[in-house]
């Protein structure tokens, strides 16, 4: 198997992120181009471990090989997840196959995300270490990005804000607001009809299509995932 990696940095390598978008949802990321390269192979193996959890037939333990496919190095916000330009697959059409396993891969990441903090004490989700945020933070940064990336490709989803306000502001009903607001944003997304899975839509300098928005919904619900599981350890 060979993984082709779609890269972001600036002109000078510094702050990096891989995009694996043969396993959408994948990605590494570096203090520089050269580290986040390095990072990559057990970052595939880690996420490969976690779609065989939940059912994928894949094989975490085969041997594979890398190719960068291509290399972002202009544009704002790089290495953040969401260069302007874009990588080429963004923009092709998502079929329904595909739209059905993405919604399949955000439930289980969800899902992994609610068991981490369902019975975490109030004290705990607020308390904000030295270096860092408060996980009640990263919980609410999560769903916030989640519907922004959703809002841009498909357009607003009444009922979501209120919900994600209710998350944000009251740590002692984080579970349920988190559970409903993946409610909404998963009937959204599997109403999401044939035209919308083609079109493209433009926001500010960034074009936005149905197969651009599941990435980085994916990615972003998995970098966080990551994180919070590191910090309890």
């Amino acid at each position: 198997m060979e993984y082709k990696l779609y890269l972001e940095s600036g002109p000078r390598r510094r702050k990096t992120m891989v995009h694996v978008l043969d396993l959408l949802g994948c990605i590494a990321q570096g203090p520089t181009t050269e580290a986040a390269l390095e990072a990559t192979p057990e970052a595939i193996r880690a996420y490969l471990r976690f779609l065989r959890q939940h059912g994928e037939t894949v094989e975490p333990h085969d041997a594979f090989t890398t190719l960068v496919a291509e290399h972002v190095m202009e544009g704002p916000w790089l290495g953040n997840g969401n260069p302007a330009p874009g990588f080429g697959p963004d923009f092709q059409p998502l079929n329904a196959e595909e739209q059905a396993r993405s919604i399949h891969r955000l439930g289980w990441l969800r899902a992994a995300l609610l068991d981490l903090v369902r019975d975490l004490p109030t004290e705990n989700l607020v308390v904000k270490p030295e270096r860092g945020r408060s996980i009640h933070y990263i919980v609410a940064h999560v769903t916030d990005s989640q519907y922004a990336y959703l809002r841009a490709a498909l357009g607003r989803v009444t009922d979501l804000p209120p919900t994600l306000r209710t998350l944000r502001e009251d740590s002692e009903r984080l579970v349920p607001a988190l559970e409903e607001a993946w409610h909404i944003t998963r009937t959204r997304l599997e109403g999401m009809t044939e035209v919308e899975r083609r079109q493209t839509v433009q926001r500010g300098q960034v074009t936005w299509t149905a197969r651009r928005m599941l990435r980085r919904m994916l990615e972003h619900e998995w970098e966080h995932l990551l994180e919070i599981s590191e910090r309890l350890g």
